[in-house]
């Protein structure tokens, strides 16, 4: 198993700001998903912030973004911020997701709200 969720993601489906680590290791699309699957919530956005910092941009396949944040939120239930950057990215791979986004944006503002 890769040492990281990050570098296990790197090499399986490359990396857009650097080149990907010679890697000796068996990579199947299964075996990085139960990985992240029981991941923290900490490697999981260390994860999208290393290789999407745009959101947008990156080799990540948009179903596993939109998995990695739904596994985030299920972690962090209560945080806004999250809860916005997650409608962001579900907006920008819409419009099937567009519900959905919008959701999340008024829970996050009821969250805030108090």
């Amino acid at each position: 198993m890769h040492s990281t969720l990050t570098e296990h993601a790197r090499c399986l489906y490359g990396d857009e700001y650097r080149p990907t680590p010679e890697c000796s290791r068996e990579h199947r699309e299964h075996y990085f998903v139960e990985q992240l699957t029981f991941a923290g919530a900490d490697a999981i956005l260390a994860m999208l912030r290393e290789l999407c910092p745009q959101c947008t941009d990156g080799n990540l396949p948009v179903w596993i973004r939109i998995l990695s944040y739904r596994l985030v939120l299920l972690q962090r239930p209560d945080e806004p911020e999250l809860m916005r950057e997650a409608a962001m990215v579900l907006q920008v791979f819409g419009p099937d997701w567009d519900d959905v986004a919008a959701d999340l944006v008024e829970q996050a503002d009821a969250l805030e709200a108090g």
